[in-house]
């Protein structure tokens, strides 16, 4: 298969003799990250199209993996050591340690891919996408299994303990177990919310979280048993400790909640920078975590105390709402500061510069690759119209979209936003 881009750099040295056990690398947000089964490496994958891998005995950057075309949504590792991912380009890479280049590639979802997931045999690999299906690809190679039936968006994939299933969430608010064996069709499970994460505890119960805060409990034959409050914006990632006790799950304002899985309560909050943390992972060891955010930091908690491990750098990323401090419209923008900037010389990020946003027809700023989907629709941005999208949610108002599923459920949370848009992007 031909690469069409694919490198690997190795970080300054300045990097990687880095003290901190926080790890500083990346140049835009970081959007995923998982811990080896070893405790001894952890892989990141970031908004600015690269992955990095690190050694976690030194804190270190070994690798930087370039090869997606965007952003890497996913990542995840092999029981041999190997890191896999996944990103917005639809394709998957399988790399090994002090390669040049992915050892395998996988190409066939026609949509970002969200989400991985590593049989517990290790021979497996499932990937959820945005094209609304689910791949079963062997780490071998070949023809993948293409698991159908989500009519929106997939955005999480976990196997059970056993290997017998797979498990999947999506924003059509169900969550399904496939079979893997035979021909029997998925268990579906309807919950009250689009979904944003999934993960499955070694007996069985599976944990959802909804795009409206909560997470929601289901058993292994599809019945919802519990659900807890957890924010009232976006739960945006979960990981589950491996012994099963404790949930992390990442809210699209910054916090970090650690549940007690049998007693669904929450234990503590981890406070960071209050900027998106966009994935979790925990440790072997049941009790250190590592978050990836916004501010393009991998950082590692004390999950039984909520402090950090280690010194704590200061972000030196200017806050571009500091001249806002106060207004609730702003507070309510900062769960946008990853993917939207709000003046045209910081540019485009995940998402286009909203400077200048009202008076503007849907997926005609210069500059911004948008989707077919997008083209097509007949929308002004205008404050009313911005104020429906959060209202009814993108899927539904503007199909096709690459944003996230979010919604803004306070009318008066939605006025105050759009004031404070027209201010912050008035004349730009």
């Amino acid at each position: 298969m031909l690469l069409r881009v694919v490198a690997l750099l190795f970080l300054p040295l300045a990097i990687c003799e880095s003290a901190s056990a926080q790890m500083r690398g990346h140049g835009g947000p970081v959007r995923a990250v998982a811990v080896a089964p070893d405790g001894t490496s952890a892989v990141s994958g970031s908004f600015d199209t690269s992955a990095i891998r690190w050694s976690l005995s030194r804190n270190a950057a070994e690798q930087v993996l370039r090869f997606h075309e965007s952003a890497v949504n996913a990542v995840a590792f092999l029981k041999d050591g190997q890191t896999v991912t996944g990103g917005e380009d639809g394709r998957i890479a399988i790399w090994k340690l002090g390669g040049p280049a992915p050892q395998r590639t996988f190409e066939g979802h026609t949509a970002p891919i969200v989400a991985l997931a590593v049989a517990p045999d290790g021979e497996t690999i499932a990937s959820a996408s945005w094209d609304r299906t689910i791949r079963l690809w062997p780490v071998a190679g070949g023809t993948p299994r293409v698991l159908e039936g989500h009519s929106q968006n997939v955005n999480g994939v976990a196997f059970t303990a056993d290997g017998r299933s797979l498990v999947s969430a999506g924003y059509d608010a169900t969550v399904r177990i496939w079979p893997l064996s035979g021909n029997a069709a998925p268990v579906i499970a309807t919950l009250p919310s689009a979904l944003n994460a999934i993960a499955v505890a070694p007996d069985g119960e599976i944990i959802a979280s909804g795009a409206n805060g909560r997470l929601y409990f289901v058993s292994a034959k599809g019945e919802t048993i519990g659900e807890l409050e957890i924010t009232e914006t976006p739960v945006i990632s979960l990981s589950l400790s491996p012994d099963g006790a404790r949930i992390a799950a990442a809210g699209i304002r910054g916090s970090v909640a650690i549940i007690d899985r049998k007693a669904r309560t929450i234990e503590r909050t981890l406070v960071g920078p209050g900027l998106p943390v966009w994935s979790v992972a925990f440790f072997p060891d049941n009790r250190t975590l590592l978050t990836g955010g916004t501010d393009r930091m991998v950082r590692r908690w004390n999950a039984t105390t909520g402090e950090h491990v280690g010194a704590v750098p200061l972000n030196d990323v200017s806050d571009p709402l500091a001249a806002y401090a106060g207004d609730r419209g702003a507070e309510i923008y900062r769960a946008c500061i990853a993917c939207h900037t709000l003046s045209p010389d910081a540019g485009n990020r995940a998402g286009p510069t909203l400077a200048g946003i009202f008076g503007r027809r849907i997926a005609t700023l210069p500059g911004y690759s948008f989707s077919e989907a997008l083209k097509k629709l007949d929308i002004v941005w205008t404050p009313e119209t911005v104020s429906k999208l959060f209202e009814i949610g993108p899927n539904a108002y503007t199909p096709g979209t690459k944003m996230p599923e979010q919604t803004i459920g306070s009318a008066e949370d939605r006025r105050a936003l759009m004031e404070f848009l027209k201010k912050a992007t008035a004349g730009k």
